[in-house]
């Protein structure tokens, strides 16, 4: 594949080795310092664009992509305000977006076994839910896109929930998000359900970006053909 870059840090460099390793080519490498060049990209010269930016600028660089007939694959997190608007640009041009608050495959059986997990932990009002989330302390966003997925996971069973929180474990009727930043931290997600007697915990830790890398390159690929709106779970098929 030609594969565009946008977004060039600590992901889009493990993103660019992981590529260059499968046979494919990087046509560009977009950052905040040459975003004028993003114009020169199109669905002639481009199979894919693999977006990894800040939240600021995800929305205007997804919807570039799929304004100009190129299929794109986010990971940026913090953006997801306007995750309707990009669903509804993706239909009005045919295009094809897909979108990971992580692409790690590990992570996303992490999410499938969360969402069953609390789904029987529900029923056990002894037991109170809270997460915790570690990462980089280059990590703007907090909480952190997978901690947010995480919420949401167990949020789909916890009715009595009216939300997630973040940092604020006095919040009783909403799911805490505790987030921490420490040095070369890639990520820690951390699930625990607490008693009196006893804690059940359910947790994932990153040790490099590879797998992160090696999931936004499998969907680049997975991607290419099709039409519309797709997850991890579409490609997993979980």
């Amino acid at each position: 594949m030609n594969i565009l870059l946008i977004g060039y840090g600590k992901m889009g460099k493990t993103i660019e080795q992981t590529a260059l390793a499968k046979g494919h080519q990087i046509i560009g490498k977009i950052t905040h310092e040459n975003t004028n060049e993003l114009q020169n990209y199109n669905a002639n010269n481009t199979d894919v664009a693999i977006e990894f930016t800040h939240p600021e600028s995800a929305f205007a660089n997804i919807s570039y992509c799929l304004q100009n007939g190129i299929p794109v694959v986010s990971g940026s997190t913090g953006w997801l305000d306007r995750y309707e608007e990009a669903k509804r640009l993706c239909a009005e041009n045919q295009g094809a977006f897909f979108y990971a608050s992580n692409f790690s495959v590990g992570v996303n059986l992490f999410f499938h076994f969360n969402e069953y997990i609390a789904s029987k932990m529900k029923d056990y009002k002894e037991y109170s839910v809270a997460i915790r989330e570690v990462h980089h302390l280059q990590k703007v966003d907090k909480p952190s896109g997978t901690g947010i997925t995480t919420a949401e996971g167990i949020l789909a069973s916890y009715k009595d929930l009216s939300g997630w929180v973040s940092d604020n474990p006095e919040e009783k009727t909403k799911l805490n998000i505790a987030s921490e930043r420490e040095p070369d931290v890639v990520g820690t997600h951390i699930v625990t359900y607490s008693s009196e007697v006893d804690k059940i915990e359910l947790g994932h830790i990153a040790h490099t970006r590879a797998g992160f890398a090696e999931g936004a390159v499998m969907a680049a690929s997975w991607l290419q053909g099709r039409q519309g709106v797709y997850g991890m779970r579409d490609m997993l098929n979980l």
